[in-house]
């Protein structure tokens, strides 16, 4: 497992990546040509994937998004050192927090 900040990458087994990801919608590169993980609301910092591959966000309000990395690449944030990832599939979480009658992800 991998974690830059409130992002948490974990490994997925290329057996174990659901079979509607095939079909599924890519996510956009941003102008800056990466793959956003996360954008911070409040600072406006990005954690961002750099180099080849495909982010695809999986259904519902907090739905994770899986990441394929066909030759590996890299996680970068303006405030966090930079992870180098091996070539594969990760599922991407974002922290989450309670707050009285509800649960939202982080806020940065």
């Amino acid at each position: 497992m991998y974690r830059q900040g409130d992002v948490l990458l974990v490994p997925v087994a290329d057996g174990a990546v659901p079979s509607h990801v095939t079909g599924a919608p890519r996510e956009p590169r941003d102008g800056r040509g990466r793959l956003v993980l996360a954008l911070g609301e409040v600072t406006g910092h990005a954690h961002a994937v750099v180099g080849p591959g495909e982010l695809v966000r999986e259904p519902g309000p907090f739905g994770p998004m899986l990441l394929h990395l066909p030759k590996g690449g890299r996680v970068v944030h303006e405030e966090h050192a930079v992870i180098a990832l091996p070539k594969g599939w990760y599922r991407v979480v974002r922290q989450r927090e309670y707050v009285p009658g509800s649960v939202r992800i982080v806020a940065d």
